[in-house]
């Protein structure tokens, strides 16, 4: 804001200077003989009169009457100019109104209104503009902080209306993710809690029993193969509750909203074109996209832009950053996307585990990652009624997403 107000005011002195060099101009303009034509034409008549060569003031638009003065200047009725010519005084009459006048009047009434329309132009700018812009500037940082109560207040005038929208909806997603997390918790600390009580009843069984076997309280063998069969029950019993834990978490790790709709094919690549052709041009890695007929999908939107971008950036990080192609295909009612990278590296045998929740492959090598980018793609696409699904052809990844058409 401040660098607003020194433009201002650098702006506002910018225009002082110029109407204070303008006024110079033209007062200096007013004084020259350029803006005293009267005095062009008694020039022309003095000259004749000094050859000695009739002149006529019908010619003159200025000079009224040329009068020989005798002795002393006599004054006329109107303005006069005094010339000596050879050797004699003549006094020139004259009528004129200086036009300089209106055009400088009209010079700086045009100044001035161009001059209240640049200042009220910036001034508009910072009030309906800058001024409210800047009370926003706080809101990120407070968001950030974790303050989601408070919400925004719509402005007016309508110039941040979409931005308004855009910060009030992922206020209210933190606030709905926030509410989530709190119930998750609780839920979690509650499940901990209750698994905590069920697996102490097997294990104290368990316990007991390899106590009794470790003091030899069974001499029979039948007896102690069943304590056997009883200890590996309750084994079991124990592995089933902790398969329910991972996979309760894995449920809930992945509790994404999808919003089903209709949408075209070609909507869903103009997105990826416009996100990732400068990307990928300026990593220096070719990108192409296929031909495609268009064709109505269905599914989300948003989420099928989700999967298509975690695909991608697989490729990006995984491939040999030579070349990334989109292609297409169809079969029955299912569009399929398939998009390829060069330089794969990964065995046959780890394929089937790709899609896997925080499996990461022998090839991340050095690259960052948590090994779920496919898993959500998976999920995603279920979710929309697809699938997605892997495969390796000479030394390409070729990753394929499988779209229901509408």
């Amino acid at each position: 804001m401040k660098g607003f107000i020194r433009l201002l005011v650098a702006v506002i002195a910018g225009l002082a200077v110029l109407l204070a060099g303008s006024a110079v101009l033209l007062n200096m303009n007013e004084k020259g003989d350029s803006g005293r034509p009267y005095r062009v034409e008694a020039e022309r008549i003095a000259r004749k009169i000094e050859n000695n060569q009739s002149y006529s003031l019908e010619d003159c638009s200025y000079i009224t009457d040329v009068v020989k003065l005798s002795g002393e200047i006599e004054a006329g009725n109107s303005d006069y100019l005094i010339k000596q010519i050879n050797g004699e005084l003549y006094r020139f009459d004259y009528t004129y109104h200086s036009e300089g006048n209106s055009g400088t009047v009209v010079f700086y009434f045009c100044f001035g209104i161009i001059s209240l329309f640049v200042v009220g132009l910036m001034l508009y700018i910072y009030f309906r503009i800058i001024r409210p812009f800047e009370k926003l500037s706080d809101y990120p940082a407070e968001l950030a902080k974790g303050n989601l109560t408070m919400p925004l207040k719509d402005q007016k005038n309508g110039y941040f209306g979409r931005f308004l929208w855009g910060l009030d909806l992922l206020r209210e997603k933190l606030e709905s993710q926030k509410a989530q997390e709190l119930e998750l918790k609780k839920q979690n600390n509650t499940m901990v809690l209750s698994l905590s009580h069920d697996i102490k009843t097997p294990l104290g069984v368990i316990e007991l029993y390899a106590k009794a076997l470790e003091k030899g309280l069974y001499k029979e063998e039948e007896k102690k193969k069943e304590i056997s069969g009883n200890i590996i029950a309750k084994c079991e019993e124990i592995r089933k509750y902790v398969d329910d834990i991972v996979k309760t978490e894995n449920e809930e790790l992945l509790s994404f909203e999808v919003n089903n709709g209709e949408y075209y094919l070609s909507g869903l690549m103009d997105t990826i074109k416009s996100f990732y052709w400068d990307k990928l041009s300026l990593l220096k890695i070719e990108f192409s996209i296929e031909p495609f007929a268009d064709c109505i999908l269905r599914g989300d939107m948003e989420r099928s832009v989700e999967v298509i971008q975690n695909i991608i950036e697989n490729a990006v990080k995984y491939g040999d950053g030579k070349r990334i192609a989109i292609s297409f295909s169809k079969e029955e009612d299912c569009q399929l996307i398939h998009i390829s990278n060069s330089g794969c590296t990964l065995s046959d045998s780890e394929l089937p585990h790709i899609f896997d929740s925080f499996w990461r492959g022998s090839n991340v090598g050095s690259q960052s990652g948590s090994g779920l980018g496919l898993y959500i793609c998976r999920m995603l696409m279920r979710k929309m009624e697809g699938d997605v699904y892997a495969s390796i052809h000479d030394g390409e990844m070729i990753v394929t997403a499988v779209f229901s058409l509408a």
